[in-house]
């Protein structure tokens, strides 16, 4: 399965253009999540959402249909990384399993300025729960610390099967080894000018390796911090479209669908 999103789907000046003019916010969730086959929740990052929420997102949203959460800052921005455990704790008991099979892998973003400590990093690493109320957690973190480029973070993350973002932008580290059973791309070099924010030619290039990825391999042309391949099998892939020319995120997204010959 290869799931292609975007962050979030309350952004205003997608009204008129991604959202019919007229369409209620309230509906919003509705007609993004027809539209795209994931939604990564950038909301969770900055605060507690109620289990409420968690539930009402469950309902309007199809069959089949999956959310990644952003963990809190609250466990990522802090110098020492293995204590962060109450607050890793306080969010999985948040509510998140109210999303039931909807729930997909949760990303632990951290601060450009977050250099690689092997052994703090690992410490928290442990930290991450497998699951919670019998419902499986996925985890994938976001370094953008050149340090991190190294092999040893890399052995650290297929230890605990936690996966690593992969992303395009210029401003951090590509780093696109397997770690895990799914692999979460973040893309973030989206051109206005461009009507679906990446010309066909670069869609046509992640189409790719997003099937190579599904398929068990590696793609060639991403950069690696290791020599060590993953074992080949296949994986889950996720695909956000993120920042970058936001404005233009899904019609992104429904283009890499479209070039996937996917539907949403």
């Amino acid at each position: 399965m290869i799931r292609v999103g975007i962050g979030g789907w309350t952004y205003e000046p997608w009204r008129g253009s991604f959202y019919p003019k007229g369409l209620r916010q309230a509906d919003e969730l509705n007609f993004a999540s027809r539209a795209v086959t994931s939604i990564e929740i950038n909301g969770t990052f900055y605060g507690s959402q109620k289990p409420e929420s968690f539930r009402k997102w469950h309902r309007e949203t199809p069959d089949g249909f999956v959310f990644a959460l952003k963990g809190p800052r609250f466990a990522t921005n802090r110098r020492e990384l293995s204590g962060a455990g109450e607050s890793i704790e306080r969010f999985i008991k948040s509510g998140i399993v109210e999303l039931g099979d909807k729930l997909g892998p949760i990303n632990w973003q951290f601060a450009k300025t977050k250099a690689f400590d092997p052994d703090d990093f690992g410490a928290f690493l442990a930290l991450l729960p497998k699951e919670a109320e019998g419902v499986a957690l996925r985890h994938v973190v976001e370094v953008r610390h050149e340090s991190f480029r190294n092999p040893d973070f890399i052995a650290l993350l297929k230890k605990h099967e936690v996966a690593n973002v992969v992303a395009d932008s210029e401003n951090f580290p590509q780093i696109a080894d397997v770690t895990a059973g799914f692999v979460y791309a973040r893309l973030q070099a989206a051109d206005e000018t461009i009507e679906t924010g990446y010309a066909p030619k670069a869609l046509a290039a992640w189409a790719e390796r997003a099937r190579l990825w599904e398929a068990g391999g590696e793609p060639d042309d991403l950069e690696r911090a290791s020599d060590k391949k993953a074992a080949k099998k296949k994986r889950e892939i996720f695909v956000y479209m993120i920042n970058g020319a936001k404005i233009r995120a899904p019609a992104a997204a429904m283009a890499l669908i479209e070039t996937l010959g996917q539907k949403a």
